[in-house]
């Protein structure tokens, strides 16, 4: 019997595991897929939101140059100590309003369990890592549909929110729809709605936006203390897998953090993630480059897809989200079978996919595909 190469053992695991049934939907609007996508050969990965551009050249370099020191734990490394620093210069927030996880998922999860002593307030759909964690340890989860736009209904979550709210999750922009509210809008619900519990705001992907949207929710933390920002390096920067995000708010809220579930969060990041960091930071040129090609690709997936007239929620992201009135089976598996990888699910108006926006001639095979369905 002949060997079995790498490639060939991913491509036999890959097709094994859609035999099998492994669904391509999300599960609660989580970012889960199956683990084995490098392969069948062709296969076009337009379900994970990452930025096909890759990551920054200077954060390339900062890891080339720091790799002859993944021998050594990040608190022996003196230039890893300025992290959380740099992350606050950059922000304009003190050290001590700084708190780093590995990913912001990770992040997600820990405050799941943290703020357990109450219900959760968010809406539905939305990204799922912490509704579905809080779920799953019992805490009650108050879910607000959005409206007939796909827009958080700021109104109805503010009424939504009591005394036995311990914390308020919105992701803006949102996942999986690439929805925004606007920053004065978002503004006056986080002063209301932190009055009575701290209010998580969700910037993944605030760096796709341009002003006067991208106006974070960060200038709010000294007066209101009971507003939390996460953020992440996966999306505009491109590390996806080097899983670097973090956490943005009152020093007090995260010392109590710190102390209890985050207390070795920056450990679990490896001295190359931090290294790479620290560099994209400095790289604005990556991610304004990185904005602008998305926005070609996403322009042009838009007028392709309304023209062949289906209803698109017009997108302030690397992704889009549109209707698939009255289709038949299951839209992921079928587009899986033509060597495309997107998300689709059912909602109560309806089948809807969420298609990540790739490089440009990723996305003409993506609509030359929806041409011929």
């Amino acid at each position: 019997m002949p060997p079995l190469h790498r490639r060939d053992w991913l491509k036999q695991s890959a097709l094994a595991a859609f035999s099998l049934g492994i669904s391509l939907k999300p599960i609660a609007g989580e970012d889960y897929l199956p683990r084995n996508i490098e392969a069948p050969a062709g296969l076009l990965n337009l379900g994970a939101n990452e930025n096909p551009y890759g990551i920054s050249p200077m954060a390339r370099k900062a890891i080339i140059d720091i790799i002859d020191q993944s021998n050594r734990y990040s608190f022996n490394v003196a230039s890893l100590q300025s992290f959380r620093k740099e992350i606050a210069d950059y922000y304009k927030v003190n050290e001590d309003q700084v708190l780093v996880t590995a990913g912001s998922g990770e992040g997600l999860k820990l405050l799941a369990r943290h703020f357990s002593n109450g219900n959760l307030v968010t809406a539905t759909p939305t990204f799922g890592i912490l509704p579905s964690t809080a779920k799953k340890i019992g805490t009650e989860v108050i879910e607000i549909p959005l409206n007939e736009g796909k827009v958080h209904q700021l109104d109805l979550m503010l009424k939504s929110v009591t005394d036995k709210t311990a914390l308020v999750y919105i992701c803006n922009p949102a996942n999986p729809t690439a929805t925004i509210v606007s920053p004065s809008s978002l503004k006056n619900f986080c002063i209301e709605a932190s009055k009575k519990a701290v209010v998580l705001i969700d910037e993944a992907y605030i760096d796709f936006l341009n002003p006067p949207d991208n106006e974070s929710m960060i200038g709010l933390i000294d007066k209101h203390p009971n507003v939390l920002i996460t953020r992440t390096f996966s999306k505009i920067h491109g590390m996806a897998g080097l899983r670097v995000g973090f956490l943005i708010g009152d020093a007090k809220l995260l010392d109590k953090l710190d102390k209890q579930y985050f207390q070795n969060t920056q450990f679990a990041i490896s001295n190359l993630s931090i290294a790479a960091a620290m560099a994209s930071l400095k790289d604005e040129e990556h991610r304004k480059s990185s904005r602008e090609k998305n926005a070609v690709a996403r322009d042009y997936t838009f007028r392709e897809l309304t023209q062949l007239k289906y209803k698109v929620i017009p997108s302030y992201t690397n992704f889009m989200f549109f209707h698939l009135p009255g289709y038949k089976g299951d839209f992921s598996d079928d587009m899986y079978k033509k060597n495309i990888i997107l998300r689709s699910d059912s909602y109560p108006d309806g089948h809807w996919a969420r298609v990540s926006i790739g490089l440009k001639g990723e996305m003409e095979r993506f609509v030359a595909e929806m041409k011929a369905i």
